[in-house]
């Protein structure tokens, strides 16, 4: 990559420039078209550089929750996409990091195609120091790697690719990095939406799907918060005249567990449960936090009839229900479809078949495709441990991502 700032980032500590590329694997001579071999060809000599960028940008930790640390990632990610020609914009947000917008010029005969992703984790500062980012045989493993720093990397690289191809960008690209996904999405999702009002279509650089599938369903997603409000006395001289929170909510909870519907995609899962202040005390107030997954749309009024309907066990008790849908479904609707269309035909050219599937967890492509704004999610890395101690990405499947993603952008 001929940025200059990439001959500033550390080296990785082992080589991976022998690693076997998906080219390699091919048989001879299957590639349909020599252009887009040549495009291949292009990544595949970026790949060392690739890797070092992505380390560079997950050795800069980025919890959700300190928005110092979030807004210092913000600032590196805003430089570095400057250099290769974007105009950086902060959405400023107070509670949780700064989002970061980035537009990049093309030919205003089109409209634009928005690349979203995040770059807020799950993991606390300090976490380097017991999982360090480095590289082992064909992963390259770190704090966020897979979800979603690579996904930003690729998104720089393929932009590079396609001005180094064209002279220019053939569309105008708006880049859009959120600060607080993995937290709710709070502070950006209105950005989103309405960045994707001007955009034709939406490609998100979450982590691909098992061995490399796009993803073109997601679930939606709930958050619900049960309250049962009980009478407290005490437990060894008035038992009788208590009547436990903890109690009724035991009863709530075996409720809630029964509008599971798992062959419709409904899940519900009473997952945290708090109450009490004293063994001695009988409880006066107990609360169950609750996780709701939903396949389609119309199944979100439904269900949240049935939670908030919830009658209680124990007369002398009272519930309050609080929460709801954060995310609607992301449903594989003609638009969604003709984009994981488009994609397939890419990966054809290069003797790829690209597949696509359909996941419980949600993202900000929930938003966008909620919308009615055609979405492709899973466009990101091919890896594995999202969220856990051995995060990973496969580094041989990134330059046939970045080729995806470039002509995704020329062609949705």
């Amino acid at each position: 990559m001929g940025a200059p700032f990439l001959a500033d980032l550390p080296e990785v500590g082992n080589s991976v420039g022998a690693i076997m590329s998906p080219k390699k694997k091919m048989k001879a001579g299957v590639a349909s078209d020599p252009l887009w071999l040549e495009r291949l060809n292009y990544f595949e000599s970026r790949q060392d550089a690739l890797v070092q960028t992505i380390r560079s940008f997950v050795e800069i930790e980025s919890p959700s929750d300190n928005k110092q640390a979030v807004d210092r990632m913000g600032a590196f990610l805003a430089g570095t996409f400057e250099a290769i020609g974007g105009k950086a914009t902060i959405h400023r947000a107070e509670e949780y990091g700064d989002n970061l917008q980035i537009d990049f010029p093309g030919d205003d005969k089109q409209k634009p195609v928005l690349l979203l992703g995040h770059f807020d984790t799950v993991y606390p500062l300090g976490t380097l120091a017991k999982m360090p980012c480095n590289v082992e045989k064909d992963r390259l493993l770190g704090p966020g790697v897979l979800d979603m720093k690579a996904g930003i990397a690729l998104m720089l690289y393929a932009i590079e690719g396609l001005k180094a191809w064209h002279g220019k960008l053939p569309r105008p690209v708006t880049v859009f990095l959120v600060s607080d996904e993995e937290v709710g999405s709070y502070s950006s999702r209105e950005i989103t939406m309405s960045l994707a009002r001007q955009s034709a279509a939406v490609l998100v650089l979450e982590p691909a799907a098992g061995r490399g599938a796009v993803k073109t369903a997601r679930k939606g997603v709930g958050e619900y918060f049960l309250t049962a409000h009980g009478v407290s006395s005490h437990a060894g001289l008035d038992p009788g005249k208590g009547h436990s929170a903890i109690v009724e909510l035991a009863h709530q909870i075996t409720a809630l567990w029964k509008l599971n519907d798992l062959k419709q995609g409904v899940s519900v899962n009473p997952g945290v449960l708090r109450g009490g202040t004293r063994t001695n005390v009988v409880a006066a107030e107990a609360v169950v936090e609750i996780d709701v997954r939903i396949k389609s749309a119309k199944q979100a009024k439904g269900l949240d009839r049935k939670l908030r309907s919830l009658k209680p066990h124990d007369k002398h008790c009272k519930l309050t229900m609080e929460g709801g849908i954060n995310r609607m479904p992301m449903e594989r609707t003609p638009g969604v479809a003709a984009l994981y269309e488009k994609s397939k035909g890419i990966a054809h050219q290069i003797d790829w078949k690209l597949g696509e599937a359909a996941v419980g967890g949600g993202s900000d492509g929930n938003f966008t495709a909620g919308i009615g704004i055609p979405t492709l999610d899973g466009m990101g890395a091919v890896g594995d441990g999202a969220h856990a101690i051995h995060e990973n990405i496969v580094i041989s499947e990134l330059p046939r991502r970045a080729l995806l993603l470039a002509g995704m952008i020329e062609s949705a």
